[in-house]
């Protein structure tokens, strides 16, 4: 490749997105035949559209075999920046759509279903209420062990709400990405209200051994129930039911006697008929994140996301003060 290549005369005027689209297409096929098919255009279309884009940046952009072609390290780097551009073009699109029409809008999110069952259900009801035809797309993703976020580097999602296994201050972020603490939440001991142990004003955590207990397995609320009862002790008690269904516990809890330990804001933002048992678990802070991408624009579906996320953690009471 020349040295200080003159945008104006050499990528400005001569790199085209339809160019830069065939090349997307050709490195998923692994062909131009199949491209050309996927595009709806002959295969020599697709061919003059790759030489001009290696006309235009100077190297070759795909090695071609018997097998098929590969992108070359620098169509690799082509389509990484490709990707990127073609992305916030979208993100432009959006915006402009949403000028256009208020109500309007779509927000990608990935959460656990922990988060989608307690606080991403009333940001979604709210934002329905003020925007009408806005959309969202959630995915359910796992937080817990990582702070990497590839959804949000490949632009699959807008924003990742997160539960983080150790305190927010302690957590090392990867690169390229915003996070932002909203709360910390806390664990409580529940059962359904017309279970033997919502029916008694004291219960010790000791007498829960015995209990028919429905847990996630290897997850924050079963390691904190287990150094709650290595304190008094004890040995965990067996889970009866090992799930990571919320909607599997809730019906366990409410038709039976079945305990389980959940976060207190799935309590507080949904009415759910269960009872707090009188049980003092391990203080041990529980946070709560909302990640985004650094440098990517924000739409204003984004920025109400954002705002209205903010406005629901405020209307959580918490028993406790917040800890980073």
């Amino acid at each position: 490749m020349a040295k200080g290549i003159d945008w104006d005369s050499r990528i400005g005027r001569r790199l085209r997105l339809r160019d830069l689209h065939v090349l997307f297409a050709v490195a998923e096929t692994g062909s131009m035949i199949k491209a050309a098919h996927h595009l709806g255009v002959s295969q020599p279309v697709v061919s003059q559209a790759i030489a001009d884009l290696e006309a235009a940046v100077g190297v070759r952009l795909l090695d071609r075999s018997s097998h098929g072609v590969e992108p070359t390290r620098y169509g690799h780097t082509l389509l990484k920046s490709g990707q990127i551009a073609f992305d916030d073009l979208k993100q432009g699109i959006r915006e402009i759509e949403l000028l256009a029409d208020p109500g309007g809008g779509d927000v990608r999110i990935g959460c656990p279903e922990s988060l989608s069952g307690a606080l991403l259900s009333p940001i979604i009801e709210r934002l329905s209420r003020q925007y009408p035809r806005m959309l969202f797309y959630v995915d359910q993703v796992n937080t817990l062990s990582r702070f990497e976020f590839p959804e949000l580097r490949e632009r699959r999602l807008d924003v990742v709400l997160a539960r983080l296994a150790k305190p927010f201050a302690h957590c090392e972020f990867e690169l390229g990405v915003d996070a932002e603490h909203l709360f910390d939440d806390e664990l409580l001991v529940v059962a359904g209200l017309t279970s033997q142990w919502a029916r008694r004003r004291k219960v010790a955590l000791a007498e829960l051994a015995s209990a028919e207990w429905a847990l996630p397995p290897g997850t924050w609320n079963s390691l904190l129930l287990q150094e709650a009862f290595a304190a008094i002790d004890q040995e965990m008690p067996k889970i009866k039911v090992e799930t990571f269904s919320v909607s599997l516990r809730m019906q366990l809890l409410t038709q039976g006697n079945f305990v389980s330990a959940l976060p207190s804001s799935m309590l507080h933002l949904n009415h759910y008929p269960l009872k707090v048992l009188p049980i003092d678990l391990p203080n041990r802070p529980w946070p709560v994140a909302i990640v985004t991408l650094k440098n990517r624009t924000v739409t204003p579906a984004l920025k109400s996301f954002l705002q209205c996320a903010r406005a629901v953690v405020r209307s959580i009471p918490s028993r406790r003060p917040q800890q980073n």
